[in-house]
């Protein structure tokens, strides 16, 4: 899930960038936007870094794990052969 920071400091990006005419609005303009970027952002099913950082780590201890096994598989068939 995407920060909620994150969303907040898209929304204030966005706002500040209409034209002055909506100061009035700017509330309304800004919490209209937040809310569509949290859907748009749910929709894609986004993941924080951390949580990336952590399935790369386990994602290399599991092929470090099936190259061992791999190489324990090899010297076992080696082992049959004699």
């Amino acid at each position: 899930m995407i920060d909620k920071n994150v969303i907040d400091e898209l929304g204030r990006k966005i706002s500040d960038m209409l034209p002055d005419g909506v100061g009035q609005l700017q509330a309304d303009v800004e919490a209209n936007i937040r809310a569509l970027l949290q859907a748009t952002l749910s929709k894609m099913n986004l993941v924080t870094r951390e949580e990336f950082d952590v399935q790369t780590e386990l994602l290399q201890r599991t092929r470090e794990k099936l190259e061992q096994l791999e190489q324990e598989l090899k010297t076992l068939r080696e082992q049959r052969k004699h």
